[in-house]
């Protein structure tokens, strides 16, 4: 690879790794290439992108991002998955994958600038998809809401009931 290459290898992760808040690093060794196409289409459902980085020129560009964090994951053969707006998606996309795929090895990753490990990836597999979570959040918010509707109506609804028992009586008083 020439110098100009490796330059434009270097700005394309660097520029990757500075738009991108959350990363998994992964070691692919083993897997065809059959498969890592497979797995770059259930990644791409996802938003994120899985790209093949020498480590020496991941490290670079991680320095330049200022994400030195992520040069100890690099070794051995390395797979960056860069996640987009579906973090859990994407963890949830590379686990089931590493699932089925043994030889994919999910070693870890940045989450804005926090280091995770493998459990944690698989932690974040775990989760629901982000549109369940928001179905629940707010779900949580409008129970209390409901449940005051709930009460109000009751009390409205008694306050009629026993308007209607007084006129009641006050007929059946005036027809005796």
């Amino acid at each position: 690879m020439l110098r100009t290459e490796k330059e434009a290898v270097i700005a394309e992760v660097t520029q990757l790794l500075t738009d991108t808040e959350n990363v998994f690093v992964s070691d692919y060794r083993g897997l065809t290439v059959a498969q890592l196409k497979e797995l770059r289409d259930k990644l791409r459902e996802s938003g994120a992108s899985f790209t093949v980085v020498k480590n020496t020129l991941g490290g670079i560009a991680a320095e330049r991002a200022e994400r030195g964090a992520l040069k100890e994951m690099l070794s051995g053969p390395t797979a960056v998955t860069f996640c987009g707006e579906d973090l859990v998606g994407a963890a949830k996309a590379l686990s089931d994958f590493a699932r089925t795929h043994p030889q994919l090895e999910v070693r870890g990753g940045l989450l804005d600038a926090s280091v995770i490990d493998a459990a944690g990836v698989k932690v974040l597999a775990s989760l629901p998809p982000r549109d369940v979570l928001i179905a629940q959040i707010v779900g949580t918010m409008a129970a209390p809401m409901t449940g005051l509707v709930t009460v109000l109506q009751g009390t409205v609804s008694g306050f009629v009931r026993a308007l209607d028992q007084v006129a009641q009586q006050r007929a059946a008083a005036g027809e005796a």
